[in-house]
This record gives structure tokens, C-alpha cells and sequence, in this order.
């Protein structure tokens, strides 16, 4: 048997049974927010590795999908919100088809959260709040790399950092070109890993103006 088999058929042996938790229709909000801001604390508060981290799915005009993994910055009854380049290639997937999907997945616990919507740009007044208030290699880091771009290597980015740090010194205003995006959810679903792969789904889809909550077979 060569080595690529042997890896294979481990992989496939690989289990795992599911049994940290349940989910209830009758212990869950009625509220998809109220759900994902429960699971999100009880996240943070387990010390589970990065629990803002979520992978977002976008679509480019060429019909190919594209994920990539950015850290969720805020979130209220108007949407989910992240920061990135908008010249980068999410945003411009963005520009020309705002919708996307949104994935949390925190293994410890055996959560997963989905979500899908449009997307629209912050408020420049959002995304200068935000911008002035990450550490200066941070707002610096924003003007030095071209996001996406092909660059021919790490110099490069050594090389603008070192411009625009002794250009703008302490003060280095947000780019054009960076600032937030914000999805509007119109979908939600809540995974809770189960016994013998019966898992629990929660789907909450918007109907007008409620949420109608049902169970979707795992």
C-alpha cells in the first residue's frame, strides 16, 4: 500500500461522537441575534482559540466561490461586522455581488454558526472610528500591503511599511481604499454536534419582518 493510500484510509477512520450539549426550539431564542450572542460569550468565556474568527464566503463574477478567514469587530440588530481592504479580492467579489455567508466554528464546544445576507459598506464615520482605534502597526499595515496583489516578496511590504510609518509618523489617516463591511442577515442556522451524526439544526430564515425558527434534518 503506497504512503498516499495509507494517509487516505486514516483519514476516513477518523470519528468523533458528539456529546458536549443539545439544542432545544424551547430552550432557544426565539431571536436569531439573541442565539448567536449567547453562543459568541459562552464562546469567549470557554477560551475556545480565536472565537471571533469566521470565514466568509463571497462569489466573483466569474461564479466561483472563495472563502477566507477575517475576525468579526462588531455585530447588532443592523448586521454582522469585519474591516479588510476593499480593493482586496473579497471586496471586490463584494462590489460586484453583495451577498455573502458567514461560518463560526468552534470545535470545543461543537458549534457551528452559519449566516448569509447582503453586504453593504459601513459608514466612513464607522470605519474611521474603528481605524483610529487599532495600534499604529496595524494602521500602518493597512497602507503598506496591497492586499491580493501579486508582490514579488516580503520586502515589499517591509519596504512601504518603513514609508508610510515615517510619512504619517503617530498619525497615519484611515485609506480609501480600507474600511468596513457590514451583512445583513436574512438567513441564520445553529449546529450543535449530536450523538451518532443526529445533530441538532436550528434554521431561523426572515419572513417580512419575523424570524420563523424550524429543525433541518442533520
Amino acid at each position: 500500500m503506497c504512503a498516499m493510500t495509507r494517509l487516505s484510509s486514516s483519514i476516513a477512520d477518523l470519528r468523533k461522537s458528539y456529546e458536549r450539549a443539545e439544542l432545544h426550539e424551547d430552550a432557544s431564542h426565539a431571536d436569531p441575534l439573541q442565539q448567536f450572542d449567547q453562543w459568541l460569550k459562552e464562546a469567549i468565556s470557554a477560551q475556545v482559540p480565536e472565537p471571533n474568527a469566521m470565514t466568509v464566503a463571497t462569489v466573483g463574477s466569474d461564479l466561483r466561490p472563495s472563502t477566507r478567514v477575517v475576525l468579526i469587530k462588531g455585530y447588532d440588530a443592523h448586521g454582522i461586522v469585519w474591516y479588510t481592504n476593499y480593493a482586496s479580492r473579497k471586496g471586490q467579489q463584494l462590489a460586484g455581488n453583495p451577498y455573502a455567508a458567514l461560518q463560526f466554528h468552534w470545535v470545543e464546544l461543537e458549534r457551528v454558526v452559519r449566516i448569509e445576507g447582503t453586504v453593504e459598506r459601513v459608514s466612513d464615520a464607522e470605519s474611521d472610528a474603528y481605524f483610529h482605534s487599532r495600534p499604529l502597526d496595524s494602521r500602518i499595515g493597512a497602507w503598506a500591503s496591497p492586499q491580493s496583489q501579486v508582490i514579488s516578496g516580503r520586502g515589499v511590504l517591509v519596504a512601504n511599511a518603513a514609508k508610510y510609518g515615517a510619512q504619517f509618523l503617530l498619525q497615519p489617516p484611515r485609506p480609501a481604499h480600507w474600511g468596513g463591511f457590514r451583512l445583513r442577515p436574512e438567513r441564520w442556522e445553529f449546529w450543535q454536534g449530536r450523538k451518532s451524526r443526529l445533530h441538532d439544526r436550528l434554521q431561523y430564515r426572515q419572513d417580512g419582518v419575523i424570524w420563523v425558527r424550524e429543525r433541518l434534518a442533520p
